[in-house]
């Protein structure tokens, strides 16, 4: 018999395994035998809720975007803020996950990203569609601090998104890379300057 949705086994228990060890070890380093231990299912779970590894490397990117998004939608949603306070308030959070030598499955889309897309096309654009959601949120937000007059830029929103975007997923990467948080300083300051911001964060 096969566990439902909210028991241990369950497709939801998987798919957080999964996550927490590749978000260590990467995609290709980690095996099923690997996943289901983890886990504590039996394969035959596994191959009911999965047809292939690929099949549930893009179910566990969708989860975890889908989660990633969520939580923009809380904090971009928080009362008593302005739009450029909530959008700190993103970054702040970026750089303690993202950031993390020992991410616990919380920088999935920094790790897998550029192996991944050259694996499997499902989950590149499982990828693809998650952040692009992200561009999109953070593209509203500033959207809102224009209109609010806590941001001041002249740039398209959709644009300054996706280029700040840009700037964080590769200082997430260099930050791995020489093991301090330098790389995620200039970052913010860069953002900062984009965003038309002269006072200091809350």
């Amino acid at each position: 018999m096969v566990p439902s949705e909210h028991e241990p086994g369950s497709r939801s228990t998987i798919l957080a395994a999964g996550q927490r060890i590749m978000s260590r070890k990467g995609f290709s380093a980690v095996g099923l035998t690997e996943i289901l231990k983890e886990a504590g299912v039996p394969k035959g779970s596994f191959y009911h809720y999965f047809a292939s590894k690929d099949a549930f490397g893009e179910a566990m990117l969708s989860a975890y975007f889908e989660g990633y998004h969520d939580d923009m939608d809380v904090l971009f949603a928080k009362p008593g803020l302005t739009a450029a306070e909530r959008l700190m308030l993103y970054f702040a959070a970026w750089r303690e996950t993202q950031g993390a030598f020992e991410c616990q499955g919380r920088c999935l889309a920094v790790k897998l990203g550029a192996e991944v897309a050259d694996l499997s096309e499902p989950m590149r654009l499982a990828l693809k569609a998650g952040t692009t959601g992200i561009v999109a949120r953070m593209a509203e937000a500033i959207e809102a601090g224009v209109a609010d007059r806590s941001l001041s830029t002249v740039e398209p929103p959709a644009e300054l998104a996706a280029s700040l975007y840009h700037l964080w997923l590769g200082a997430s990467v260099m930050v791995k890379i020489v093991r301090t948080q330098d790389p995620f300083e200039t970052a913010l300051r860069t953002t900062r300057r984009l965003l038309g911001m002269t006072l200091p964060p809350r």
